[in-house]
């Protein structure tokens, strides 16, 4: 196997910061195994060679078509985030072993330098048992919770809870070994070694280690109450069954006591709602502006409540579709007026005579008569002279 890795901090700096936008996405959607390759040649621009050089470089791994962060960077970056959510209670030991053998190396080295350089590494694994062993039992704390509300599965839940609280013994021997090592264990390390940095890192170490004491004991106390709670319920769920099985076989009176034991409970669940109308004075209906709002408002409610049902018209007859179209002839009456203005007659008795060309009443006439003069008053001459027709009188009216 070929596993290619960064020459230097340089390069391997310079790669993260170019290819930031893909393992911001990568590490946003980490829990879904599903960063589809074709999503990932969006996010570098199309260009598939900067995606390979992430998977040489062990960055990436490609399955299929897709892909995913490498453990070690996804480990890395989790716990630098602070939202790893497994427990590694296996660097704490490692480190504890690394302290022991660092100091047999220091007490039997003569060489100052290398001396120095043994005590210095001692230092920088006693910090890093103190971060370690916090983060270790924050997570714990925080995983506890989450497995209480979020677990769907009751057994599972349980089992969980139980591993989780392995895993707290766990982290309380390995502090129990942290403090026996500082007190007991090298006693001629801490007596000859009068370094101040190591002397403050060790007095740190104690805080933070009682400071994780006290938090494993309420972590203790959460994890055997959530346990009581989970056994609360299954008990509780035991009998509901067993009494769903009675009832649906008809036998849950005859072999329970369940009436007597409801007849002695007088919770208001178990009351019946009665309802207790008001009934308003009719005084204050007539009299209070309040009461006639009220009404107002119930009305409004009760409309609200009705459903109006469309009424459906009936069926429109077939013949009314059909395309009828009906003429009316119109009388032009400038038309008439020119006509009239060419002859010498009277006007009465030219449009007594005048063709329009449809049936026209002798009222009908009356009325053409009568809205020419009104129109072209200007162009006839009205006479004294009347005469008359059918009890109708009229002037005699001729052309200008």
């Amino acid at each position: 196997m070929n596993i290619q890795s960064f020459n230097d901090i340089k390069e391997l700096l310079a790669a993260l910061r170019r290819e930031d936008k893909l393992l911001y996405e990568m590490f946003g959607k980490r829990k879904s195994l599903e960063f589809k390759l074709s999503y990932a040649r969006e996010l570098v621009d199309y260009d598939e060679a900067r995606i390979e050089y992430l998977i040489e470089k062990s960055v990436l791994r490609q399955n299929g078509g897709l892909l995913e962060i490498d453990d070690l960077y996804l480990r890395f970056f989790e716990q630098v985030l602070e939202v790893n959510e497994e427990i590694n209670l296996a660097s704490i030991d490692e480190n504890i072993k690394s302290i022991q053998e660092n100091i047999v190396y220091f007490l039997n080295e003569n060489n100052e330098h290398r001396k120095h350089a043994y005590l210095r590494e001692i230092k920088r694994t006693f910090r890093k048992i103190g971060i370690v062993t916090i983060r270790s039992v924050i997570d714990l704390r925080r995983k506890v919770d989450n497995t209480f509300k979020n677990e769907p599965n009751f057994k599972n839940k349980q089992l969980k809870l139980k591993h989780l609280d392995e895993k707290r013994i766990m982290v309380r021997k390995l502090q129990g070994q942290a403090i026996e090592l500082i007190n007991e264990n090298q006693p001629v390390f801490f007596k000859t070694s009068q370094d101040e940095e190591l002397k403050r890192i060790i007095t740190e170490l104690k805080i933070q280690l009682n400071e994780c004491s006290h938090n494993l004991i309420e972590i203790e106390k959460q994890i055997i109450n959530y346990l009581n709670q989970i056994k609360q319920q299954g008990l509780f769920l035991e009998k509901l069954r067993k009494l769903k099985y009675l009832k649906a076989h008809f036998t849950i009176e005859a072999e329970t006591d369940i009436e007597e034991q409801l007849s002695k409970n007088n919770l208001l669940i178990f009351e019946r709602r009665q309802s207790e109308p008001l009934n308003l004075s009719i005084d204050f209906v007539i009299n209070d502006e309040r009461a006639f709002e009220a009404i107002k408002k119930a009305a409004t409610n009760f409309k609200t409540r009705i459903q109006n049902i469309p009424q459906l018209a009936e069926t429109i007859a077939t013949d009314f579709l059909d395309n009828n179209v009906e003429q009316e002839i119109m009388i032009n009456l400038e038309e008439v007026r020119n006509h009239f203005l060419a002859t010498g007659d009277n006007l009465f008795s030219f449009i007594k005579n005048y063709n329009f060309n449809k049936e026209v009443s002798f009222e009908e006439r009356v009325t053409i008569y009568c809205q020419l003069i009104s129109l072209y008053d200007r162009e006839l001459k009205v006479t004294n002279e009347y005469e008359n027709l059918k009890g109708v009188e009229y002037a005699m009216v001729y052309p200008k």
